[in-house]
């Protein structure tokens, strides 16, 4: 909340519900729903100054006020000042009721780096079972008001949290970089798709309906699209706010509440969007956050009043949260890990193919769950492809992310890094070739000297039974496998527990569409890669988990069907 919100508020007088005295009130109906309706258990049933004592005093509402527009979790003109190494956080960072809530006990908390500079940006407490339930017992009762206001309603609201994020992406990228590693020219990007993701969603909460279906003898039957209750959203550390985003926009779309709970390792971005829903006018306790790793995750499983869980992340992870949630057969959406295929045909424009294996696996350090790190190029063109897309992985700046002509920064923390490097050591034991990177980078700035650095990696010589084929590294390690015909390369690409996402390179149309339609992966690209526009879904086959995020199907994963039937006539009875 802001105190600037003050300034934009114009008042008329009413009488008092309690004592009849004049009172004054927001004539702004967005206005009041931003600062006084978060009042109504307090004061005049969200009017404020009553001019009678006897009822509340001055000082009393001002002092609520004041409550309530606390200062956000990192200040803009503290972000604005901060560079690589500067920032830390010591704000809370759980968030519910609509606002920042202390934890209860610090003795648990862990610290949370910086990955660029290995500077401790701040202490994540974990949440235990009273503060899960304090979360969701908040969001139940946000979700019986806002499952109650009609869909334009609630998507007048969202517009506004997508224009205030617009408003301030330059702020939040920043703070995404300084948290999760990545380049600053990605986190603007991936800002861009939190709000066009929330925007999207505004745009269909006012569509959502049912079926009218005739029946015979005038009677007639109709469904209902209803919201299911409190949604759990647990994300990942490789994209902290934009995952926040996809997962709630649609939820709220339609009318659900979320608890959300950031990755240990990525705490801060989730409660500066809880801060922006709040101040967009959302009810008090519509998108809260709470912090922790696994424990917290089981606790918010197993909670009675939630409804459904959706997760992005490993797939042991996910297969330990579906059988959590199965206990209570309660809906869940799992975005899994992935070891996608990218297949590169002879005929392929090659400028294109290059780019196209480039941004499959390097984007956000090469830790994204969809990425081409198979890359089968036809054996007749994989000299020149392998002498292009090595010399374009040489070129890749690495090095402070928050510079805009950084195209690499720092893998989450050192021991992933240590993980991605072991990954490139056994690939060389079992034979494939390093043909550039795949080494520990210590950039030249002091101050980034304990950041966690490495090279890109293209490694050749490979097949496929080696370790780096078969399992996820995810990190900048490219995988060139060669191929001789579309049989073969399809039956290679398709051995895989993994179904997450897949792509092919071609200038034979026809091709391209046989191709994918053999190819088992949820997400498949044509002459393209990692396009993932907030219209389309997004989701897996196989152990990439089931269920999809964006895109239209997904108001079916956070809604339910009701069936209404309407006898028109007497009842026909056989007893």
């Amino acid at each position: 909340m802001r105190l600037r919100l003050l300034e934009r508020i114009s008042f008329f007088y009413k009488p008092c519900d309690l004592c009849g005295s004049k009172v004054r009130t927001g004539d702004s109906k967005k206005d009041q729903a931003i600062i006084f309706t978060r009042t109504a258990r307090t004061l005049h049933a969200s009017q404020t100054f009553c001019k009678l004592s006897r009822c509340f005093t001055r000082t009393l509402t001002f002092a609520k006020m004041a409550e309530l527009l606390r200062t956000p979790l990192v200040p803009a003109a503290v972000i604005r000042s901060a560079s690589t190494g500067t920032l830390e956080v010591k704000e809370p960072l759980n968030f519910w009721c609509g606002a920042k809530v202390k934890p209860k006990d610090v003795k648990n908390a862990e610290t949370v780096y910086e990955p660029a500079t290995g500077r401790v940006l701040c202490q994540m407490v974990p949440c235990g079972a009273e503060e899960v339930d304090q979360a969701i017992q908040s969001a139940h009762s946000a979700f019986l008001k806002w499952s109650k206001m009609a869909g334009m309603e609630r998507a007048r609201v969202m517009l506004e949290a997508a224009r205030i994020i617009r408003e301030r992406r330059d702020d939040i990228a920043t703070v995404e970089v300084i948290n999760n590693g990545k380049s600053i020219t990605e986190a603007r990007v991936d800002i861009d798709v939190a709000w066009q993701c929330i925007e999207y969603y505004a745009g269909m909460a006012g569509t959502l309906a049912g079926q009218h279906v005739q029946l015979p003898g005038g009677s007639f039957a109709y469904t209902r699209r209803e919201p299911l209750g409190v949604c759990v959203g647990i994300g990942a550390w490789n994209y902290p706010f934009q995952i926040a985003a996809w997962k709630s926009a649609p939820a709220l779309a339609c009318g659900n509440a979320m608890v959300f709970k950031p990755s240990p390792m990525t705490p801060v971005t989730a409660v500066m969007l809880a801060e922006i829903y709040a101040e967009a006018g959302v009810p008090e306790g519509l998108f809260n956050v709470v912090q922790g790793g696994a424990e917290t995750g089981t606790l918010l499983c197993h909670h009675p009043l939630v409804a459904k869980v959706s997760f992005t992340g490993s797939v042991p992870t996910g297969k330990k949260i579906m059988e959590m949630a199965a206990k209570g057969v309660k809906p869940v959406t799992l975005e899994l890990g992935g070891k996608s295929p990218l297949i590169i045909f002879s005929d392929s424009d090659m400028e294109n193919a290059v780019k196209g294996a480039l941004m499959a696996n390097f984007l956000s350090q090469g830790e994204v769950c969809c990425n081409g790190t198979r890359v089968f190029v036809q054996r007749d063109i994989m000299p020149k492809f392998l002498e292009d897309v090595v010399k374009r992985t040489k070129a890749i700046t690495v090095g402070d992310p928050l510079l805009d002509g950084t195209r690499m920064g720092a893998l989450i923390t050192r021991p992933h890094l240590d993980r991605v490097l072991g990954f490139i050591s056994q690939a060389k034991k079992e034979g494939a070739r390093v043909l550039c990177g795949g080494e520990p980078l210590v950039p030249a700035d002091p101050k980034l000297q304990g950041g966690y650095f490495m090279s890109p990696c293209v490694l050749d010589n490979c097949n496929d039974d080696m370790t780096c084929v078969k399992e996820e590294i995810f990190g900048p390690v490219m995988s060139v496998l060669p191929f001789d015909t579309e049989e073969e390369v399809l039956k290679r690409a398709n051995n895989t527990t993994f179904g997450l996402a897949a792509g092919v390179f071609t200038r034979d149309v026809t091709r391209a569409h046989r191709v994918v339609e053999n190819l088992q992966a949820g997400t498949c690209f044509i002459n393209n890669y990692n396009v993932s526009p907030v219209e389309v879904p997004f989701g897996g086959y196989k152990m990439s988990g089931f269920g999809r995020e964006n895109g239209q199907v997904t108001i079916e994963y956070y809604s339910q069907l009701k069936t209404v039937v309407v006898e028109m006539g007497d009842v026909d009875c056989l007893f």
